[in-house]
């Protein structure tokens, strides 16, 4: 899928008057209709299946749906598992580019990752109670990049909780293992399942403490797609099944060097020691020859997360990269800008360019993740930062990893928010016309 690129000056950008705020529709019985259609040849590809579990004690809704998040194809099981009930949709703001009209047909309620968004908890409110209509939301906010769960946010039983309806988890099995974000949008014959299960009954939300949920959240979003992949004895045969790999594995764990791993094939390299991984079939890494140091890579990942650790408290954390600049202002497309230099340490992002009219500082306890995705729409791998009024996508031109940008900066938050000790920070800062 693609996004429209309109290639700008940096003035006529930010002059761009932000989309009018509209009230969610509740999508019509044709519209649901024409959605399940759309989704009928990706089911039928992956013999979709699904259970449900404790569902008689959820009543007749409306419902919150929660969904953990690996692919597109999560959409479609959502329209297929609830229809003929209609739904509305959190959806990703980006998602409205050139289609917003169809998007408000299909109940789509659009908000930023990451950036704090009270008009998202008034709009999935009225669905619920003005409309009488489901709410589907992706608590992740964004695909996995391992397989596991994307961090989720902290006291997320506030919301349910001022909702006040049943909480429907829908737990997807298979989606990542057929189509991983990093293996470049190539789709592997995988069959895909979900378990529908009520997580929480009103009544239950209505007397579980903020904590006691987020416990419960943890809890069910808690899986490991490679880990389900060999455990159910899945193989993966498809000769491109470690394409793009270093996205997610980008440090040796042999000799340290960053930057310098490929994954291609089914074969996983460092050009600087020469070590040679394969990517079994089954999922696991097996050195060609040596000791093979991780043959999990959610083990490889988290390996790296403490080693971006060990760099922020030692104070040698430290991305500077150029870039190219997007800004997304409104629903016509992704307005290019022109380039510039991101920089990320402990103190926080600093993103400058334009020729020097734009300069905008984001402080480090802004988020508990970053929005940092893998071949964004096409165009290349992308670190978005920014606020309620003006998001930038940043694309680094050197091959930088996102995927350290996103651990460097979940770890930062970990490090800096017990500092905080109730004061008031600013999330952001920075010249804004």
């Amino acid at each position: 899928m693609k996004i429209k690129q309109i290639k700008t000056t940096y003035e006529k950008a930010c002059a761009v008057e932000k989309p009018a705020h509209k009230l969610p529709k509740r999508p019509n019985i044709l519209f649901r209709t024409v959605m399940l259609a759309a989704s009928v040849p990706d089911l039928l590809a992956t013999r979709f299946t699904f259970t449900k579990k404790r569902m008689e004690e959820a009543g007749d809704g409306p419902y919150l749906i929660l969904m953990n998040h690996s692919s597109f194809v999560d959409l479609e099981i959502a329209s297929y598992i609830f229809y003929p009930n209609p739904h509305c949709i959190v959806s990703t703001f980006d998602s409205f580019v050139g289609k917003s009209w169809l998007m408000r047909q299909i109940g789509c309620i659009p908000t930023q990752k990451f950036v704090s968004d009270m008009t998202l908890i008034k709009d999935m409110s009225y669905a619920i109670k003005e409309k009488k209509t489901n709410v589907l939301m992706f608590p992740e906010a964004g695909y996995s990049l391992d397989g596991r769960a994307t961090p989720l946010p902290r006291k997320m039983g506030i919301l349910l909780k001022k909702l006040g309806v049943p909480v429907i988890f829908v737990k997807t099995e298979g989606a990542f293992t057929r189509d991983p974000l990093y293996n470049l949008l190539q789709k592997r014959k995988v069959k895909v399942s979900a378990e529908v299960s009520c997580l929480l009954t009103a009544e239950e939300v209505k007397n579980k403490s903020v904590s006691e949920i987020d416990v419960i959240l943890d809890e069910a979003f808690s899986f490991d797609g490679f880990r389900w992949q060999q455990e159910q004895g899945i193989e993966i045969n498809e000769p491109f099944r470690a394409d793009g790999l270093e996205r997610i594995l980008y440090k040796c764990a042999s000799c340290g060097a960053e930057g310098s791993t490929e994954g291609k094939g089914t074969e996983f390299v460092c050009h600087a020691c020469g070590k040679t991984y394969e990517l079994t079939p089954l999922g696991k890494l097996e050195a060609k020859d040596g000791d093979t140091v991780f043959d999990h890579v959610p083990d490889w990942f988290d390996w790296q997360r403490a080693e971006v650790r060990k760099e922020v408290e030692s104070g040698e954390y430290s991305l500077d990269c150029a870039v190219d600049i997007g800004i997304l202002a409104d629903y016509k497309g992704i307005y290019m800008v022109g380039d510039g230099r991101l920089k990320h340490t402990a103190d926080g992002f600093v993103l400058d360019g334009c020729d020097g009219k734009l300069h905008y500082e984001q402080s480090p306890i802004c988020s508990y993740t970053l929005n940092s995705e893998f071949y964004f729409y096409e165009i290349g791998d992308v670190i978005s930062i920014g606020n309620a009024e003006r998001l930038y996508y940043c694309f680094p031109k050197n091959g930088e990893s996102v995927a350290k940008a996103r651990l460097a900066a979940e770890e930062i938050y970990k490090i800096k928010m017990p500092r905080r000790r109730g004061t008031v920070d600013n999330n952001t800062k920075g010249e804004q016309p």
